[in-house]
């Protein structure tokens, strides 16, 4: 094992480690706006995705993992609309109903 990949997979462990930590410790309050940042996040990773599939030589493996991030990113970016949208609809005033 090389010296990066060690380095690389410490980082990636303590990246999610902080992130569960972080997002765990959240309030109700504040899950609308922090969904509509993973949102923005995860589109840029879209973005990203598309580029390395776009590039003239990136071999099969690139190609098959730049696909299946795009895919999931997608997923993830249309299921957080879906429930940001849910959640707005809680604060709407309702309309009284006929008696």
């Amino acid at each position: 094992m090389s010296a990066q990949l060690v380095t690389e997979l410490t980082i990636l462990v303590l990246a999610a480690f902080v992130g569960f930590e972080v997002i765990s410790k959240v309030p109700t309050l504040l899950h609308t706006p922090l969904m509509s940042g993973t949102n923005a996040i995860h589109g840029i990773v879209i973005v990203g995705a598309i580029i390395v599939m776009g590039t003239p030589h990136p071999g099969l493996l690139m190609r098959i993992l730049s696909f299946i991030a795009v895919v999931l990113a997608s997923a993830n970016v249309v299921g957080g609309f879906v429930v940001t949208d849910r959640m707005l609809e809680m604060f709407k005033k309702r309309p009284d109903e006929p008696q």
